[in-house]
């Protein structure tokens, strides 16, 4: 079991916090279980919250040395400066191997005890000047939605924060499993960390109506060859209208969208059949095995072969095929 925990202050932001309890804290009779979540305090006992009650928080810092994720669901006011212990903590943490997570100002915890120096970051996008002020060895990135190293994660706004955790979810646990906890959250089941922050639109009464009824026609067909015409042809529309209303409602162009949509079907396609490279890249609509190698090299840093192998067991019965030539 996977144990995630959060490290929350006085004045916590109860809506920052649900959303990763929401994503790790709940066991879904129909998923194997695969996470415990805890909460974390560095003075256990009451803690005031921005929602006009206190929570009781039970474990201190101590709960940190045996975590494997560590979650700061927000960091206000984002000024100041976590105490000697929690810095020692959170580093410690991050030395002996656990993953440092951060939702929308907990970048600042992290930025504060020196963990992102020399790395590329992000947070609300209220706060990106902030942070790149106060700390200049930090890249600050203002425009996506979270950044992930592996080591250590950081998002946007709390609804980016839901991205993330679902991200991390993905990672740890395959396509299938977090598109299960998506669609119980009613929530995208993945949006790319490189799409846009949702700031406000310069003219927001201009945004066309919403493209959901066009994102599921084209996700049913996935295997056909789709393209940005033939999509802006079922709209009725020119390619370039089409393209900016995806970047005005999704933050990315159609073709960003229909890759991701494919590499995730290609994803679910390797966890849960038998079906070879060749017969999975035609049904994802990635047209050949070659193809598909390439693309997940680019987007996921891994081969099909050896995406299977890690996934495969937890959703279907049977040993997985023989690994794939490197690409």
């Amino acid at each position: 079991m996977h144990r995630v925990t959060a490290l929350v202050r006085p004045g916590q932001s109860t809506f920052e916090l649900a959303c990763a309890a929401q994503v790790f804290g709940i066991q879904r009779p129909e998923l194997p279980a695969a996470y415990t979540f805890g909460v974390c305090a560095e003075h256990p006992g009451p803690v005031p919250t921005r929602a006009g009650y206190d929570m009781l928080v039970t474990d201190g810092l101590d709960a940190l040395t045996h975590t494997d994720t560590v979650i700061i669901p927000g960091w206000l006011p984002p000024a100041d400066p976590p105490s000697p212990a929690v810095t020692d903590a959170l580093r410690r943490a991050h030395a002996r191997g656990a993953r440092l997570v951060s939702i929308c100002s907990g970048a600042f915890a992290l930025a504060h005890a020196g963990l992102l120096d020399g790395r590329t970051a992000t947070t609300h996008w209220g706060l990106t000047a902030e942070l790149a002020a106060r700390f200049p060895h930090v890249h600050v990135d203002p425009d996506v939605l979270y950044v992930d190293h592996g080591d250590l994660a950081t998002s946007a706004g709390a609804g980016a924060g839901i991205d993330l955790c679902i991200h991390l979810v993905r990672r740890d646990q395959g396509a299938r499993h977090a598109a299960h906890i998506a669609r119980a959250m009613v929530m995208p089941p993945h949006r790319e960390g490189g799409q846009l922050q949702y700031t406000a639109p310069p003219r927001p009464a201009q945004i066309d109506g919403t493209l959901a009824p066009l994102l599921d026609w084209a996700t049913a067909r996935l295997a056909e060859p789709l393209t940005v015409e033939t999509m802006a042809a079922r709209a009725g529309q020119s390619a370039r209208t089409l393209t900016r209303r995806f970047i005005d409602q999704l933050g990315i162009s159609p073709g960003q969208w229909l890759l991701a949509q494919r590499i995730a079907a290609a994803q679910d396609l390797l966890e849960t059949s038998d079906l070879p490279l060749d017969a999975v890249a035609r049904r994802s609509g990635l047209s050949s095995a070659t193809n598909l190698r390439r693309r997940f090299h680019t987007a996921l840093g891994t081969t099909p072969g050896a995406y299977r192998r890690a996934f495969r067991g937890r959703t279907a019965k049977g040993p997985a095929p023989a690994e794939e030539p490197a690409p």
